[in-house]
């Protein structure tokens, strides 16, 4: 306990008030990021609920998220690596 008393009286109270601050922000954003990851789980029950398949739906997502060139440039060389080992 003493090791910390002596680090506390080598942060100024500026910083001290800064620390404060940024935890408090880092522990909202971790709220938030969690009730957005339940949120996300529920948007996803609802659609395998639907009758969709959740891991192309996921799959889609990630995809339209990708750079439209970077995702043409990955499926060109999947085409050529399956081509390169006699296809599928």
């Amino acid at each position: 306990m003493a090791d910390g008393a002596a680090g506390l009286d080598a942060i100024n109270t500026s910083a001290q008030g800064k620390l404060k601050s940024l935890i408090e922000r880092i522990e909202r954003l971790e709220e938030d990021k969690k009730a957005v990851s339940t949120d996300l789980k529920e948007v996803y029950a609802e659609a395998k609920g639907e009758g969709f398949d959740v891991k192309i739906v996921r799959k889609v997502v990630r995809l339209r998220a990708q750079d439209k060139a970077k995702r043409q440039e990955e499926e060109a060389l999947i085409d050529l690596y399956i081509s390169a080992i006699g296809g599928l």
